[in-house]
């Protein structure tokens, strides 16, 4: 396990420093956008790194200077030192006696952590723990009556507000409704009276929520909590879809209304394996998060609403104090992740995006709107250029399943948290922090237009690459097998973002294939490297026209089938074809195809490797083949490839790309291991007499490390650059792989890395 990815050293690259980063000349004078500065995972916060843990609400300080977290599931809070926002410092976690909900600094020192002590949804209990953040000690504990679930202070530092939840128990069914309400007891609305300095002396009043809403008048359920300057909490009920305004000093009800509904035309409804935008759908809003925003007598009133019980509208809505409308996103925060490759089309038949958390901040003179997706992994930034008015100005990539969205304007500051995490060396939840500044965003670096029809072209789970011939800044690429429907996309790379300008559908054949790679033969026809999988998948190579419609299917020879699948495991059937690159010659052309991992050839009739173990694991081989494939002979032929030795903790290091270049090949070989523990992701580049005698050892390979440039983004490094392509003109381009924003953050890095020739000086 390595650490050195998030030391200061390595967090503080200059943007203007990696080739991968660099934007157009054109972009530099851009309007004040935010950019990663960096990412600290939580395990490294006094963790055992092999064990789960996450950071749900996050808060600040009043200089800025100290974050506090919650972690629910270790039922601690983390606290990271935020001096150099470039370079966060992990300083130590402490209990709090239960599960912490949820977090608010007062000043500069004191945290008022919201804590769930209860035994049952029928015996709710929970108390406000008062943490002294220097010294990291609990001095005092509130009883609040019930489990708390949103903390909130107010401006004048005269009120804290605690929404004390009661939450349904969700295998609960009333009134045929699963989780669905009433269930006692009610929950309603704690304020914490901050008189005098010291906190043990500080009382707690209790306003009652019930009997104002139509759907469980009895049960009010609140969920989230904001404070504006006139001492006046928002309060949402999700469950009942209300809104609440509470007057702290009196305690009195001043505002409350329903949320309503809203009918929207062109989302994805089901999950199919195809984003389709064609569905419609009329939904509760059913609101999570919420925000005051600047207006008139006292302010606007932003949701994201989530939804729960009855839907929940895939974006987010301003309204007035009294209620009415003043802005519905409608179906465009869909459409933003659908553009930027975050759409999680596998929960289309839910929530969608699923928008649960929402900030507001005023940076300088602008106000800024920020929409949280828990389930597109990114944050949606707004201008107010009006009250009431947001714009949108750019998409940021968030941590898995982002919770916590905290502005600190003063610092120029934007942080995120994420509660997903996957210590299985995947994934790991963490805390991004982005700053505002005047340079070009750095993200995304690839984006969609949009199709005949007018809407954005769905994209996501990007793999091979190839360039298309005679223009010297448009690709091909192809998403893989998360999706049921196989598609060529066409890449604008002279843009920055770069732009898919259009998607066809492969047509005909068997189908079932699980694009990997594609090149352009010299007759303009299109081939397209198909893994195989333990459920069913053949490995094939595709031939198809320049229309996309299935000319030909070609699989190995039936001897090497028969010799894999003997001495296969669910490993070896998935570790096929994955690239395709095409070799011209004067009697036409061949195809080299780079298998991804090597088989173990143990029995007799099978040729095998002359060394079959890898250096750190024995049941991983050291080696796998290039394929040659000549359409004209129809025949295969192989080299063996001697892989790079398997880092500590990886699970096996192999090929994922090959591209032609003058004289050679220019190969992905990565190691399955991402974040800090990513030890092996490079470019490969091999002469073509490498291939002579059979056998491409590691002294006949060349490599240009691909991880500093990944480091660039300050974020969490991908296990999955998969698609590489050399233009015309000698530039090089890298496409990572996002999963189909599923166990992934959704993020997809577009790496423009120069001329390919000076990558391996």
């Amino acid at each position: 396990m390595r650490s050195i990815r998030i030391s200061p050293l390595v967090l503080s690259i200059s943007l203007s420093s990696g080739a991968a980063l660099a934007a157009p000349a054109s972009d530099v004078c851009s309007p004040a956008r935010f950019n990663r500065v960096a990412t600290l995972p939580n395990y490294l916060n006094d963790t055992d790194p092999s064990g789960a843990t996450v950071s749900e609400i996050v808060a600040a300080n009043a200089s800025g200077s100290t974050l506090v977290y919650t972690d629910s599931l270790l039922e601690e809070v983390g606290f990271l030192d935020i001096t150099d926002p470039s370079a966060p410092a992990p300083l130590g976690k402490l209990g709090v006696g239960g599960e912490p909900t949820s977090v608010a600094v007062l000043g500069e020192n004191l945290a008022l952590v919201a804590v769930n002590t209860r035994e049952s949804f029928v015996d709710p209990s929970g108390h406000l723990a008062l943490v002294d953040i220097a010294s990291q000690t609990i001095v005092s504990e509130l009883e609040l009556g019930g489990q708390p679930d949103s903390v909130a202070i107010s401006p004048s530092r005269r009120f804290a507000a605690v929404v004390i939840e009661n939450e349904r128990d969700e295998d609960v069914t009333v009134d045929g409704v699963e989780g669905g309400l009433p269930q006692a007891p009610t929950g309603f609305l704690a304020i914490v009276d901050l008189a005098g300095d010291d906190p043990t002396a500080w009382s707690v009043r209790r306003v009652d929520l019930t009997g104002l809403t139509s759907y469980a008048p009895g049960d009010a359920e609140p969920e989230f909590v904001d404070v504006n300057e006139r001492d006046e909490a928002v309060v949402t009920l999700q469950e009942n879809n209300h809104v609440i305004v509470v007057d702290l000093a009196s305690g009195n009800i001043v505002n409350q209304f329903p949320a309503g509904e809203v009918a929207l035309d062109g989302v994805d409804t089901e999950e199919d394996g195809i984003i389709s935008l064609t569905s419609s759908l009329t939904v509760a809003r059913e609101p999570d998060a919420v925000a005051w925003l600047p207006g008139r007598r006292g302010g606007l009133i932003a949701t994201a609403n989530e939804g729960d019980l009855f839907g929940g509208s895939r974006g987010f809505s301003i309204f007035d104090r009294r209620g009415d409308v003043v802005f519905d996103s409608g179906n465009s925060l869909e459409r933003i992740a659908v553009r930027h490759g975050h759409y999680p089309e596998s929960r289309s038949d839910a929530k969608g995006t699923e928008p649960e958390s929402i900030e507001y901040g005023r940076f300088g003179n602008t106000d800024y709107l920020f929409v949280g997706s828990e389930r597109g992994s990114f944050v949606a930034v707004y201008e107010l250029t009006r009250p009431g008015q947001p714009e949108f100005v750019q998409l940021l990539p968030a941590p898995l399943g982002p919770e916590g969205v905290r502005a600190i304007p003063e610092r120029g500051l934007l942080v995120v948290s994420g509660e997903e995490d996957d210590p299985t060396f995947g994934v790991r939840s963490s805390v991004m922090i982005y700053q505002l500044g005047s340079g070009a965003q750095t993200y995304p670096q690839i984006v969609s237009g949009d199709d005949a029809a007018g809407q954005p072209i769905p994209w996501s789970a990007l793999s091979g690459m190839a360039a298309v011939p005679g223009r010297s800044r448009e690709l091909y690429a192809v998403w893989d097998s998360y999706y049921a429907e196989s598609r060529i996309f066409t890449i604008d790379a002279s843009r920055s973002p770069a732009r898919i300008t259009t998607s066809l559908a492969i047509a005909g054949g068997s189908g079932n294939y699980d694009p990997e790679g594609i090149a352009v033969a010299p007759d303009g026809t299109l081939w397209i490297a198909s893994e195989g999988d333990d459920a069913g998948r053949p490995n094939l190579l595709i031939q198809t026209d320049a229309a996309g419609h299935v000319l030909k299917e070609v699989g190995l020879p039936a001897e090497i089938e028969a010799c894999r699948a003997a001495t296969s495991s669910r490993r070896t059937l998935a570790s096929g074809f994955e690239g395709v690159s095409v070799v011209a010659s004067r009697d036409g052309y061949s195809l080299i195809v780079p298998q991804q991992r090597g088989w173990n050839y143990t029995t007799p009739e099978c040729e095998p490797l002359d060394d079959d173990a890898s250096d750190t694991n024995p049941a991983e081989p050291s080696a796998t083949r290039l394929w040659t494939y000549d359409p004209t002979a129809d025949a295969w032929t192989s080299v063996a490839y001697d892989l790079e030795p398997l880092p500590p903790n990886a699970g096996w290091v192999g090929l994922s790309e090959v591209t032609s270049v003058p004289g050679g090949y220019i190969i992905l070989e990565r190691d399955n291991l991402s974040g800090d523990f990513a030890q092996l992701k490079t470019l490969v580049h091999v002469k073509r007499g490498a291939l002579a005698d059979g056998r491409v050892t590691r002294d006949e390979k060349r490599s240009d490390d691909l991880l500093p440039h990944l480091l660039a983004t300050h974020g969490w490094i991908t296990d999955k650059p998969e698609g590489v392509a050399v233009t015309n003109d000698g530039t090089l381009f890298v496409v990572t792989d996002n999963d189909g924003v599923e166990d992934w953050s959704g993020e997809t890095w577009f790496l423009r890395l120069g001329e390919w020739k000076t990558l391996f000086r």
